[in-house]
């Protein structure tokens, strides 16, 4: 394991993290979403995820694992591994309730759909008490995803700092419109721009949060075998994540074509980059 990545992979965790703050940004600077951009962007990011996730991770981590255990053993321990992260995120999921679940898509329009000429928004207290709380659960629903997303980019960049870069980018692209989640219902109610972006900041902190704790308490067990399982539980996670949130909020937000054909080019800049560093 190479520690001497420590600081590059948690920079690059930060950096996705902080992307919510960029979609918070988006609600209030720009007049209208554009959904074409984000339909293609969210697709590609989910082709940068599968590709890796299964060329290159699951590949990884079997090679780690079978080093240990064997072959055949080390096949096992990965593909049982691959679908424990599945089931983990799948878990957490479940757990957070549906009209809650921050992957619903939202738009910056809807800042100014419900007031004249767009003008700044009433207090909730005096319309919708319902919005604020539907931008802390949001922020909170947020929080608790990016945990693992936070693990598995930075795992992901300590093990081989190219391709934790890609996988950071393809979680920076799918933070952006969770951002724009939290900010838009909590702009609503409070009309504070500040408050809006100090929750959907707070929910991208989690992110590298993860990381660090996921490091805090695993480096003292980290071997081939230790690395082998988490790394393919990462992959598990990141091809959940791709056909669970990635892939529907793209279709909410756009075309059914325009999210094929970011994810097909998302799939080939993957293994553009890949073939570039064989």
């Amino acid at each position: 394991m190479e520690f001497s990545n420590v600081i590059p992979a948690f920079t690059l965790t930060l950096i996705a993290g902080l992307c919510t703050g960029v979609g918070s940004a988006l609600a209030f600077f720009a007049r209208r979403t554009n959904t074409r951009f984000l339909c293609v962007s969210l697709g590609f990011s989910a082709g940068v995820m599968l590709y890796v996730s299964l060329i290159e991770i699951f590949a990884k981590a079997r090679d780690s694992l079978s080093e240990v255990l064997g072959p055949r053993g080390g096949y096992w321990a990965t593909t049982g591994a691959f679908f424990s992260g599945m089931l983990f995120i799948a878990i957490i999921d479940r757990l957070v309730p549906s009209y809650e679940n921050p992957h619903e898509s939202h738009g910056v329009e809807e800042l100014a759909d419900k007031q004249p000429e767009g003008k700044m928004p009433a207090r909730a207290s005096a319309h919708d008490p319902r919005l604020l709380r539907m931008g802390l659960m949001s922020a909170l629903a947020i929080g608790i995803h990016n945990f693992p997303e936070g693990l598995a980019t930075f795992t992901a960049a300590l093990k081989d700092p190219s391709l934790g870069l890609a996988i950071a980018v393809a979680i920076a692209i799918h933070n952006i419109p969770e951002g724009i989640a939290v900010s838009v219902p909590v702009y609503y109610a409070t009309g504070s721009r500040r408050r809006a972006f100090s929750y959907s900041f707070l929910s991208g902190i989690s992110e590298p949060l993860g990381a660090l704790l996921g490091y805090l308490v695993l480096m003292r067990f980290f071997s081939d075998t230790t690395f082998g399982i988490l790394f393919a539980a990462v992959g598990g996670i990141m091809v959940y994540i791709s056909l669970d949130e990635l892939l529907p909020t793209a279709e909410k937000y756009g075309e059914h074509h325009l999210s094929i054909y970011g994810l097909v080019a998302g799939m080939a800049v993957m293994a553009l980059s890949l073939l570039l560093f064989v």
